[in-house]
């Protein structure tokens, strides 16, 4: 390959160009749903999405459409400290990322800004732990938290319930609406799909199944994730891809 044949690099930190380097990779990740739901948006439609959202009739951007138990699915083989993947979960449509912050914590969001639906990039040069960026309309999103810090996303990212496995494989497991805690979220869908399970990760209020063993942790944290993903990879081996 010839000089000439080789792609462009990236611009470096702070020139102008990286700004517009971002916008270009966020616009081409954005899909024809996306920019749908931004024209019917814009063209007038405003007032009447946010009667929907308000009255839970339509569904708020990267929150997920359906409120069941996705089927656990393997986003990567490992994931080290600073290292992201971008993968699709719940659904094909449904952007998502999932990134390892410096001191190991594992932490999965939607990858839809939740202001216009643009795709949102992780940034690992950006603060002390990295930060999630739509360059849309600058809009910034707590690494660790998911919630906004600047620009005008009216609401945090929704989260991706994660797990790690002993081989050091990543998956997602659930999904949580804007504002809902990840074990909040997996709680809820387990709840009238898989009460026993529900019970055997220690939800609040999970009614117990005939096979249901006793809950011996609490649903927070790290344990009930793995419990979950456990349980359900038990059912769900002869399909993984």
């Amino acid at each position: 390959m010839s000089v000439t044949d080789q792609p462009p690099s990236p611009p470096p930190a702070g020139d102008p160009r990286e700004a517009l380097h971002d916008r270009i990779a966020a616009d081409s990740l954005t899909t024809r749903r996306d920019y749908l739901r931004i024209v019917a948006t814009v063209s007038g439609g405003l007032a009447v999405g946010g009667l929907g959202v308000a009255a839970g009739i339509l569904p708020r951007h990267g929150d997920p459409d359906d409120a069941k138990a996705p089927q656990p699915k393997k986003v990567s083989a490992q994931l080290l400290p600073g290292e992201s993947v971008v993968f699709h979960y719940p659904d094909e449509e449904d952007r998502a990322v999932a990134v390892r912050l410096n001191d190991g914590t594992l932490v999965g969001y939607s990858a839809i800004c939740t202001h216009l639906a643009c795709a949102v990039l992780w940034r690992k040069d950006r603060g002390s732990e990295g930060e999630l960026y739509c360059p849309c309309h600058e809009g910034v999103f707590d690494a660790r938290t998911g919630e906004v810090t600047a620009g005008p996303p009216p609401r945090g990212l929704p989260k991706v319930v994660l797990t790690e496995q002993a081989d050091g494989s990543v998956w997602a497991v659930g999904t949580a609406y804007s504002g809902e805690s990840a074990e909040h979220g997996l709680c809820r869908q387990l709840g009238e799909d898989r009460p026993d399970l529900a019970s055997r990760i220690g939800c609040p209020g999970a009614k117990r199944g005939a096979e249901a063993p006793d809950a011996g942790a609490d649903a927070t944290g790290a344990t009930a994730s793995a419990d979950a993903t456990g349980a359900a990879d038990s059912e769900t081996s002869g399909r993984r891809t």
